[in-house]
């Protein structure tokens, strides 16, 4: 089967170096440092305009967990008809309960209301109490992929956990590796995982081009690109790896 990456971009630029290193899909989120959240309207828009590879907004109104309030779902439900009308090909969005548990109920809903559009579940699976149930969960709700890093600190770390999700999985759902994937671990985690779409970052940060900055204020943060280079090597390696096995 082909392998293929899937790119988290943090920024229009991002998104065109995805596209052009080769990867077929982008998570566009906002707030790096934070693990992702919604991008504005504006953002995604761009980004539709900008690319033709898949577009999948992130959408998680907040950082610390993934179990909402009613305002917070309200939220998340406008998000979701905000990228349909938009055109994205889906939207990547996780829903917990308090105990931990994947939220089906909500799943459910946001699958349907996300339709046509795909739905990936991302990293909130890596929160959860037993991953095996929320597989099922996930899968009976109509998920198309699950992004985990294995329910570890990193991809590379979780990969024994990587390789059984992909073994129940089957062809039933895509389980694909993100967090801490690199050229480095690439083909390992591939060959090791049984996984086919893997999801990285690969960012760098930006150097200020600003020629004055005032030195008491210092919240200004950072800028991330995704780095075209590291991203083609790791393309490279997967496209390689699948005409090996042809």
């Amino acid at each position: 089967m082909k392998r293929e990456l899937e790119v988290c971009a943090f920024t229009v630029q991002s998104c065109v170096i995805a596209e052009k290193a080769g990867a077929v899909r982008v998570e566009l989120c906002d707030n790096p440092i934070e693990g992702g959240t919604t991008p504005s309207y504006g953002t995604i828009k761009r980004v539709r305009e900008a690319v033709s590879i898949d577009v999948f907004p992130i959408i998680r109104p907040r950082s610390m967990n993934y179990f909402y309030d009613a305002d917070e779902w309200q939220i998340v439900l406008d998000d979701i008809k905000m990228c349909k009308e938009l055109a994205c090909n889906g939207v990547s969005v996780g829903a917990q309960l308090q105990n931990g548990l994947i939220d089906k109920a909500h799943m459910q809903q946001l699958v349907e209301l996300a339709y046509p559009m795909k739905v990936t579940c991302n990293r909130a699976f890596d929160a959860v109490p037993d991953p095996f149930a929320a597989l099922e969960t996930l899968i009976e709700c109509g998920c198309e992929r699950i992004l985990t890093s294995g329910l570890a600190a990193s991809a590379p770390e979780g990969i024994a956990l990587l390789k059984q999700l992909v073994h129940a999985a089957g062809q039933r759902i895509s389980i694909m590796p993100g967090a801490g994937v690199r050229s480095s671990n690439i083909v390992q985690l591939a060959k090791e995982t049984g996984a086919y779409e893997f999801h990285t970052s690969a960012r760098k940060a930006v150097t200020n081009t600003m020629t004055f900055a005032n030195p008491h204020v210092t919240d200004a943060g950072n800028m991330y690109l995704a780095d075209e280079e590291e991203l083609r090597k790791i393309v490279g390696l997967l496209q390689q790896l699948t005409a090996d096995e042809d």
